[in-house]
């Protein structure tokens, strides 16, 4: 069954049967695909490290600072992310990604985490010119296959405080992004409080929590992605998250 599927069912406590030793392969062998392939939702929280909100050179925010992401400009573990042939402005953003367990609706900080079924990795990759072409981000992220999400879902069993995870970013073996969760301005609990105030979360939808500082775009000069770069987000506890960049004109 498809992971959503399972979620909605309220079968989380069937994943380790399914993950029974019998069962498992060597994931070498397999073509991962993202976590959710297809969510109903994908929230992503801006400018959420306090020094990442300073190095674009923004306000500290009142207020989470949201945009969406369409499924298809995620792609899974392993498989190809895509430079645009509009920009080469293309940038790395590692994030940490709640996946909704159960419905939520006006939630209580106090109790959002018995709404999450776990977390995975998130690379938020940014087509930064596009994406400042209004106050909206919306069209410089969503890019088809400009993003990832994965490798998979590690469950709140395994992960009870998502503030004590470990977030790191690396291209080409070189680490340009690290922090702690616990330096989120608005951390998971927050989160899903104000999302589930003005919208019902469902189970497999996806809040990626926002980046920390490092990223390309504010580097001098600005380190954007190229072809054939290696980009990977590690979050301890989870995993590591790898694609490879390519041009879009390469897959024609």
């Amino acid at each position: 069954p498809a992971l959503r599927d399972v979620l909605a069912a309220g079968a989380v406590s069937s994943i380790p049967v399914l993950l029974a030793p019998e069962r498992l392969r060597d994931p070498a062998s397999l073509k991962f695909v993202p976590v959710i392939p297809d969510p109903a939702r994908i929230i992503c929280v801006g400018v959420n490290y306090l020094e990442h909100i300073h190095e674009m050179g923004r306000e500290t925010p009142d207020y989470p600072t949201l945009f969406t992401r369409f499924p298809d400009s995620l792609v899974g573990h392993g498989e190809l992310i895509v430079r645009p042939q509009l920009s080469t402005h293309y940038d790395y953003e590692g994030e940490l990604a709640i996946v909704i367990g159960t419905s939520a609706r006006y939630v209580r900080g106090a109790d959002a985490l018995d709404h999450v079924a776990g977390y995975t990795c998130f690379l938020d990759g940014s087509v930064r010119d596009w994406q400042r072409h209004t106050s909206q981000f919306i069209p410089g992220k969503n890019f088809p296959a400009t993003g990832s999400c994965g490798p998979w879902l590690v469950t709140t069993d395994e992960i009870t405080d998502p503030a004590s995870l470990v977030l790191q970013t690396r291209v080409n073996g070189e680490v340009l992004q690290q922090a702690p969760v616990s330096d989120l301005c608005f951390d998971v609990r927050q989160i899903i409080e104000y999302c589930s105030s003005f919208c019902v979360l469902n189970p497999g939808d996806i809040i990626a929590t926002g980046t920390p500082s490092g990223v390309g775009f504010a580097r001098t000069p600005p380190r954007w992605l190229l072809p054939g770069d290696i980009v990977e987000v590690e979050i301890s506890g989870i995993g590591v998250l790898c694609n490879e960049v390519t041009d879009e004109e390469n897959l024609s």
